[in-house]
């Protein structure tokens, strides 16, 4: 066993509010890439999830000290790590 083992990596959208992670991977083509990226999303980034919206809707993420409003699709394709 190793320590990733216990620390899983899993997309963003499975977080629920309050939790905390750090980006590993953003699982997509490259122009959503690089929208996320210029938002904020980069590997090694601490992420908090502020609230989710009901049916399916949209998600707040905290990066720092800005807030992003992101699709469950979207936030889907962000990999984390649970810290």
């Amino acid at each position: 066993m190793n320590a990733n083992d216990f620390n899983p990596h899993i997309p963003l959208s499975s977080l629920a509010p309050g939790m905390h992670g750090t980006i590993t991977d953003i699982h997509t083509d490259d122009a959503l890439r690089q929208r996320l990226q210029a938002l904020g999303f980069r590997s090694g980034k601490q992420v908090e999830i502020i609230r989710k919206a009901s049916f399916g809707g949209p998600i707040q993420v905290r990066i720092g000290t800005t807030d992003i409003l992101l699709r469950q699709t979207e936030a889907a394709l962000v990999e984390i790590r649970m810290t």
